[in-house]
């Protein structure tokens, strides 16, 4: 039926998906997204509004099995913004809950109804080419207007595939998240990854400690989050028995869409015995490296290209960096069977994003001795140019992040007569009536990296400015202190 979801092949009684009071055996997913493909093929496009529910999932696979794009929305979107993607993507219907309320963008659009349930034999659709989009995924729209970003069904079979011989994913794992539905991280992996091997998926709708205790307490073996979640889980396990017992018998817990500060790392591993996986990725690229289980965590490390990834690091001047130094910093860019068929409707975009075939990911990162990508920010807004060096703001987050009295940390560069830019840190503390000294800051980072890193500004905040994902909005933050 589909060489994306072979367990729907020969459909079985076996979970595969669990949201809240809403469980769906392989069986009775294949005959309502097998149902639903049946409606929509031969569209060009569907719209799927992407609410953390079983109707979304459905919907998704019944597109994938038709072979037509998905263009999953996040319901959070402004009218502006999504009046944007559905201008931009054409969609021919939207897909959504029968008790979905939706905005006025999309009036205009036929809409199917998404049902959980299917005839008993549904008809089955035909082969797919791996080169057709299976997701239209819009960028967040950082640089100027939103970018739909084609994601291919050979894209998505290599990077769930790579992912599972690093993590050993098999159908006997059951993924407990909470994460949502219309970007690569909770859709791609924490929905399509699961039914990809067969296993089974619970999604708790909202993210709560309970919820997450619940559910790995009860046969969960992997968890996915975000820092913002792993902070919450790790705020809650002095008092949490039954959570401390849940995360000890995870198999994995992974960790992405942003760094995951080593204070939070510490504190999970001494009260479970477990350690968090970091894994690197990005809408164009999917999946592209990740740490491997039980090795130690690292402030900013994000592991080793995951199999068919290549990776290397490129100077402003382009030329590719070989060191395993840990301090020589270079542009990630990366070539694999995992890269995105390009921008929609955005021939120019797509050729500025590579250099020949490699594509250039903006991140900026150094190598380790066992070849590990360490990320020190994002090539736009985090490598300063200060006193003749290139530094990476990560590493200095990470570092103002293993002070004890910081609870969030940012850092940009600005403009400086003598040093062209100079460091500025912006910092959360953990007690906002007693926070640290700024001269305690500096020197906490002065003495954990080299003196030239160290912040020459400190500013204070309540909290940091964070979209949907928990990624740091740096362009948010205050033009002053």
């Amino acid at each position: 039926m589909s060489a994306l979801f072979p367990a729907l092949t020969n459909p079985s009684d076996r979970p595969a998906l669990r949201f809240g009071p809403d469980v769906l055996t392989y069986a009775e997913l294949g005959r309502a997204a097998g149902a639903l493909a049946d409606r929509i093929g031969g569209a060009g496009r569907v719209a799927v509004w992407a609410t953390p529910t079983a109707r979304t999932a459905v919907a998704v696979v019944a597109a994938l099995l038709a072979g037509v794009p998905a263009v999953p929305l996040n319901p959070r979107t402004g009218a502006r913004e999504l009046a944007h993607v559905i201008g931009d993507s054409t969609p021919d219907a939207v897909l959504a809950g029968p008790e979905d309320e939706l905005p006025v963008a999309l009036a205009g659009l036929p809409r199917i109804a998404v049902e959980l349930t299917g005839p008993a034999v549904a008809p089955p659709p035909g082969p797919v080419d791996p080169e057709t989009p299976a997701l239209v995924v819009y960028t967040s729209g950082t640089t100027g207007a939103p970018k739909g970003v084609l994601l291919s069904h050979r894209a998505v079979a290599a990077s769930l595939d790579a992912l599972a011989e690093a993590w050993s994913w098999t159908a006997d794992d059951v993924l407990v998240h909470a994460l949502p539905l219309f970007h690569v991280h909770g859709l791609v992996l924490g929905v399509l990854g699961p039914l990809r091997r067969g296993g089974e998926l619970r999604h708790l709708g909202a993210f709560s400690t309970a919820g997450v205790a619940r559910e790995l307490g009860d046969g969960g073996t992997l968890l996915f989050g975000v820092p913002t979640m792993y902070h919450r889980l790790a705020d809650a396990l002095a008092g949490d028995e039954p959570l401390v017992r849940a995360l000890a018998g995870a198999r994995l817990l992974v960790s992405g869409s942003a760094a995951l500060p080593l204070h939070d790392h510490e504190r999970i591993t001494t009260a479970t015995g477990r350690t968090v996986v970091e894994r690197y990725g990005m809408t164009e690229t999917l999946m592209n490296t990740s740490v491997l289980p039980g090795a130690e965590p690292r402030p900013g490390t994000v592991g080793v290209p995951l199999a068919g990834v290549e990776l290397r690091l490129v100077d402003e001047d382009g030329s590719v960096r070989a060191e395993r130094d840990g301090e020589t910093v270079g542009e990630v860019q990366v070539r694999g069977p995992n890269l995105f068929s390009g921008y929609l409707n955005r021939p120019e975009a797509t050729a500025a994003a590579f250099d020949g075939d490699w594509f250039r990911t903006g991140d900026v990162a150094v190598r380790e001795e066992d070849g590990g990508v360490r990320l020190v920010g994002r090539k736009a807004t985090d490598l300063i140019k200060s006193g003749g060096y290139k530094i990476g703001a990560g590493e200095i987050e990470n570092a103002l992040l293993d002070h004890p009295g910081v609870r969030e940390a940012a850092v940009t560069g600005e403009a400086d007569p003598d040093l062209g830019e100079r460091i500025v840190a912006w910092v959360v503390p953990l007690d906002g009536r007693k926070p640290p000294a700024a001269s305690e800051l500096v020197d906490h980072v002065a003495g954990l990296l080299a003196p030239h890193k160290r912040p020459r500004v400190v500013r204070y905040l309540d909290a940091l400015p964070r979209n949907d994902m928990g990624k740091v909005m740096k362009k948010a933050l205050p033009t002053t202190g």
